[in-house]
Order: C-alpha cells, then sequence, then structure tokens
C-alpha cells in the first residue's frame, strides 16, 4: 500500500475528507500495484472464482501504450453467441487492480459469462471532463481509448458490440457516464458508483437515451450526494465540479424522453426510476439508487476504505445492482 500525504492540502481549506481523497492513492494495493506489466502476463485469480485468471495487456492507442486488465469468464459450451463486455474504470489516485479488489465484478460477471476489462487510467485518474487542463490538454484522449478497447476486444475476444457496459467508481464513475453520455450508441447501458456528470465548464452533455444507473451514498463526504457546482483550487490535478447524483440522472432521464420519475423507499435505500421513452426498449431506465448510511465507497466492498471516506453500506450489493442493471438494459 503506498501512501504520500501533503501535509500543505488542509491549509488550503478543502475538505478533510477530499483532501485525503487527493493526498492518498486510494489505497492502491491490489495484486498488481507496483508491478511492471507484461503484453499477456497471468495475474492470480481471487479463490473461486468462476473466471479464468486475468491477464495484463497493452493496447497502442492515439501514439500511446494503453494498460488493462482482462478477465475472461471460465469455458462454457459453445453457444456460438459472442459475449457480453463490461468496461470498469477505477477512481482517481488508483489502478486497475485496486477496483478490481474493491468491486469483484470479475468473479460476479465471470458467473454470467462476460468479459470484464478493468483500464488503467493516465496518472491514475480519467478525463472525465470536456475542459483541457494543464494534466489532460487532450480531453478527449480517454473516449477515444475507451472506443479503441472496445473495438479491439470484439475483434480479438469475441465481445458483443450489442451488449457492451460501461461502470467505475468516483472518478471512474464520471468517465463511465461521460462515455454513456457521448457515445450512447456505443454501449447498452452505463452504471457510476460514487461518480456524477461533470458540471461547469467541464460540463458533461448527455446526446441520447441509454439506460443508466446511479449509485450513490446519502452521507458522502469526499463528493456529496447534492454535488459540488465550485471546488475550491487544490493541489495537483483540478477537481472538476459536477452536478448532483440526483440531477446527473435527470440529464440522462431528459436526453432519452423518460417519463416523470416514480421512488420508492426500500430497506436501506431509496430507488427513483425514470422509464425512457424507447420503442426499441420498453424496459429500459435510468435509475438512481441512494444508499443510506454510505459513504464515498462501494456499497457491499470487503475492502476497508480511507480514514474519512465514510461507511460501506451492506444494504446493497453494488456489484450485483450493477449487472443486475445491465441484465435488464
Amino acid at each position: 500500500m503506498r501512501s504520500s500525504r501533503d501535509p500543505s492540502v488542509r491549509s488550503r481549506g478543502w475538505p478533510a475528507a477530499l483532501a485525503l481523497a487527493l493526498a492518498l492513492p486510494l489505497a492502491g494495493c491490489g495484486p498488481e500495484a507496483g508491478r511492471p506489466a507484461a503484453s499477456s502476463s497471468a495475474s492470480s485469480p481471487y479463490a473461486g472464482t468462476t473466471a479464468t485468471p486475468g491477464t495484463r495487456e497493452r493496447l497502442r492507442v492515439d501514439g500511446r501504450t494503453r494498460e488493462y486488465l482482462l478477465h475472461r469468464p471460465a469455458p462454457a459450451p459453445a453457444t456460438g453467441r459472442p459475449k457480453p463486455l463490461v468496461i470498469a474504470f477505477h477512481g482517481r489516485g488508483a489502478n486497475a487492480a485496486h477496483l478490481r479488489e474493491q468491486s469483484r465484478l470479475e468473479r460476479a460477471a465471470g458467473a454470467r459469462g462476460m468479459l470484464v476489462a478493468f483500464p488503467e487510467g493516465l496518472g491514475e485518474g480519467w478525463g472525465a471532463g470536456t475542459r483541457a487542463t494543464e494534466q489532460r490538454p487532450d480531453p478527449g484522449l480517454d473516449v477515444r481509448f475507451t472506443e479503441a478497447l472496445i473495438a479491439h476486444l470484439v475483434r480479438t475476444e469475441g465481445a458483443d458490440p450489442e451488449r457492451v457496459y460501461v461502470t467505475g467508481f468516483s472518478n471512474g464513475g464520471s468517465m463511465a457516464l461521460r462515455v454513456a453520455a457521448e457515445r450512447p450508441g456505443l454501449v447498452a447501458g452505463a452504471a457510476s458508483v460514487s461518480g456524477q456528470l461533470p458540471a461547469g465548464p467541464a460540463r458533461v452533455r448527455p446526446t441520447g437515451a441509454v439506460p443508466v444507473l446511479v449509485v450513490y451514498g446519502a452521507d458522502d463526504p469526499v463528493r456529496p450526494l447534492g454535488g459540488w457546482p465550485s471546488p475550491p483550487p487544490g493541489p495537483g490535478e483540478p477537481v472538476l465540479p459536477t452536478l448532483s447524483a440526483r440531477a446527473s440522472a435527470e440529464a440522462f432521464a431528459a436526453a432519452g424522453g423518460a417519463e416523470a420519475p416514480v421512488t420508492k423507499a426500500g430497506r436501506g435505500r431509496d430507488r427513483t426510476v425514470w422509464r425512457l421513452k424507447d420503442p426499441s426498449d420498453p424496459a429500459a431506465t435510468v435509475e438512481l439508487v441512494v444508499v443510506h448510511d454510505a459513504g464515498h465507497t462501494w456499497p457491499g466492498s470487503a475492502m476497508t476504505p480511507p480514514e474519512g471516506f465514510g461507511r460501506t453500506s451492506t444494504a446493497l450489493d453494488a456489484t450485483d445492482a450493477v449487472l443486475d442493471f445491465f441484465a435488464g438494459a
């Protein structure tokens, strides 16, 4: 586990939890952390996994060599049907192995016969917003990388181009929402955990109908449920302003011509559903799930979050919720 605390962070007036989020590399202590990458080197699977051992892969895009972890489902009787694909973006300051451990997506997805790719962000983050910065002078770079990665996996791994899904945590969740917003024809569904749509100068606007799930902690101390329209300047890469979790969902609902929302209270969470007016898929929805007593975390995760990130709720298994949503998208 790496740690690089910056004692100057708090003196700039940042909330303690967000200061910690920026100063710490989000406990990037997954199996691959710090290891040199090989083109296709086997990694250790989790005990009892229903996916085959993952491999670290490389793909050349826009003159850069980009990396990702790939998990294939265990061999099954041949059906001739292409496999669903999930692209999962890690949080800011973390890496692909961290999200794999945090979510265990490869286990649950493998049981459903799905491919899972965990791409690595540049500088341990993603260009989730549309505004160029010193650190990310080309704000469209990661969207193009995602497009290229999907095309590559359709060609080389038999992924189904009609069943491609994107998800992510925090900054990675915002990245998943950006891909869905700007490339609605590329993905069959998107899910964000603790991530919101960028706002302000970096604003991302949904451009078409796509099923979207937003899972958010009611007590998130790092990126509040109500959004953050004007983050103060701070150290390192600028933090993007964001819409609230609800406004993020509403933006996708509006782009899809959705009906009026229906909210239902459940055990440990509230669920709001907008039904999209999509004649090709009458069951398509945009959904917001607000998890009670949950912080800036992945609900249901066994990983202990960094101090100041709040509690991890067990009222919802976000991994199952995301994959169930994709199955119905």
